[in-house]
Formats: structure tokens, C-alpha cells, sequence
């Protein structure tokens, strides 16, 4: 069973799009978000976290990169180009993944606190995959791979400069977490509540 902390960040990450915003800052606001959140899921002794949650969480990303840009994709769609853009850029991906779960297994607190960075830089740099992809799209240029390899490789560099503190991943986390089981006793509460209007009734 996943942690609550799951539902309730793809219940935070929402789909909207600010009016007030330009295209770019709609979009430096989703990756951000999303690259935070993704490392405070590292942070969870889960293993290999990366592939059963970030990786839909990615997927959500690109979503909502692509509703900024004005194309409407489906979750199916979003999860395909994720994976295009991903194998790209990402060589040896897959191997880290791996490492990291064995690593949560072994260490799980000291594990996640090691993950979080590196998904936070490949979560970042993935988003701004997606936004320089959507980008060409909408003007009806190609995005070659000469042209991903060099916007991965400035994103992995701005991300390191951007890059949260170990205490905003923990707090982030921990905050998400408290929001997560609160809302699970409640929801337990409503039931409870609903159980016993029942018999009553009989």
C-alpha cells in the first residue's frame, strides 16, 4: 500500500493555469512544484519510490506544461513523452533507480535524504524538457536531440543553483504527510458516522 503522502500531492498538484502569468512563468512555477514535491516523495522509506510514484507525478508535470502551451494531451500522452524526452536525456536512469531503491532497503532514512536532490535535478530538468518540447511545438520547429542534450544539460546546471535545502524536502514532506493523515481520519470519521446512521435507521 503507498503512503497517504501520495494522493495527497497529486491532489495539490493541480491543473490551473494563471491568467496573470506569462506562458514561461506558468511554467517555471509547475516544474518547480513538481521537482520539490518529487524529491519530498524521495524522502518516504519507500523503495524504489521513483518508479511507482515520481515517475506519474512526472507524467502530471508534462500534463500541465502542455495545457500552458495550449495542447490538451490525455495522462496517456503525457506518460509517452515523458518516456520520449527521458530516454534522451537519461542514460543509465533505469540503473540509478534501482540503486536508489536498494538504497532505501538498506538505509531508508539516509536513503531518502540522498535521493531527494537527484530526483529534485532530474524532475527540474525533465520539466524543462517538456517546456522547450511544447514550445517548438507550438511554433512548428523540431526539437533535435542536439538541441535536448544542450537544455538538459543547462537545466542540471540551474538546478543546482535552485536546489532546496535537506530541511525544505523534510518539511515539505512532513507537512504533506500531516495534511494526508488528517484527511484519512476524517474520511474514517465521515464513515464511522455514516455506519452508524445506518443501523440506527433499522
Amino acid at each position: 500500500m503507498l503512503p497517504p503522502i501520495v494522493s495527497q500531492i497529486m491532489d495539490n498538484f493541480n491543473l490551473d493555469v494563471d491568467p496573470d502569468l506569462s506562458a514561461e512563468e506558468n511554467a517555471e512555477a509547475v516544474i518547480k512544484n513538481a521537482a520539490i514535491l518529487s524529491g519530498a516523495v524521495a524522502l518516504e522509506p519507500l523503495p524504489f519510490a521513483d518508479l511507482l510514484i515520481i515517475t506519474p507525478l512526472q507524467a502530471k508535470m508534462v500534463l500541465h506544461i502542455g495545457k500552458i502551451y495550449g495542447f490538451d494531451i490525455t495522462p496517456e500522452r503525457s506518460s509517452e513523452i515523458a518516456k520520449e524526452l527521458g530516454v534522451t536525456v537519461a542514460y543509465g536512469v533505469a540503473a540509478r533507480q534501482v540503486m536508489r531503491g536498494i538504497a532505501k532497503m538498506a538505509l531508508p532514512v539516509i536513503g531518502g535524504v540522498i535521493t531527494a536532490p537527484a530526483v529534485y535535478g532530474w524532475t527540474f530538468a525533465l520539466g524543462r524538457m517538456a517546456q522547450a518540447y511544447f514550445e517548438n511545438k507550438a511554433s512548428g520547429s523540431t526539437f533535435t536531440q542536439a538541441e535536448q542534450r544542450q537544455v538538459f544539460q543547462e537545466a542540471k546546471s540551474q538546478s543546482r543553483r535552485v536546489l532546496p535545502s535537506s530541511e525544505d524536502f523534510s518539511d515539505l514532506a512532513a507537512e504533506l504527510r500531516r495534511r494526508a493523515e488528517e484527511r484519512q481520519k476524517n474520511m474514517g470519521q465521515t464513515s464511522g458516522n455514516t455506519s452508524k446512521g445506518e443501523i440506527d435507521q433499522h
